[in-house]
């Protein structure tokens, strides 16, 4: 009897150099953000930030941060001057180049993180709106995006 069950490719072929690269280059890039957001949103929690709201805005081929607002509960309250290590990717470095950067400038790198990996180009033509929302309770950054399009209808009438 033959066994049927196993649906393994012998024949898949071995992965180029770049595909290596661009691989680890990814898993490089996932675990620096998860280790960048732990580090904000602890350096956010030990000053009482409860939330930021990061509003954005762009359209014809720019965008920019509108806003930033730190809460304390309900209170607007104002971005603590403390510093926290951040990691970034440089190039095909197998290393990341460590950082001391301000929680603010964190806050924004952040926001921009997740506008790229999500939505790419959201700030070309019609562009995009909305917020990267951090909840420090929650450990969770959330993006409530809005992307703008044009739309046409056409109505064709013969009599």
């Amino acid at each position: 009897m033959t066994n049927t069950s196993d649906t393994t490719s012998e024949s898949q072929a071995p992965l180029s150099e770049w595909e290596m690269k661009a691989a680890a280059r990814a898993k490089l890039d996932a675990e620096l953000f998860a280790l960048n957001k732990t580090a904000l949103l602890d350096a956010l929690a030990f000053a009482g930030i409860t939330r930021v709201v990061v509003s954005f805005d762009g359209y014809g081929d720019s965008g920019q941060i509108e806003n930033v607002e730190a809460q304390a509960g309900d209170d607007s309250v104002t971005m603590p001057g403390a510093t926290i290590e951040f990691a970034e990717a440089v190039g095909d470095q197998t290393e990341p180049k460590r950082s001391s950067v301000s929680i603010s400038d964190a806050v924004e790198s952040l926001a921009y993180d997740v506008l790229e990996k999500t939505h790419c180009g959201w700030e070309n033509g019609d562009g995009a709106y909305g917020d990267v929302i951090f909840d420090v309770a929650e450990g969770a950054i959330t993006l409530d995006y809005n992307e703008r399009y044009t739309a046409s209808e056409n109505h064709t009438h013969t009599f």
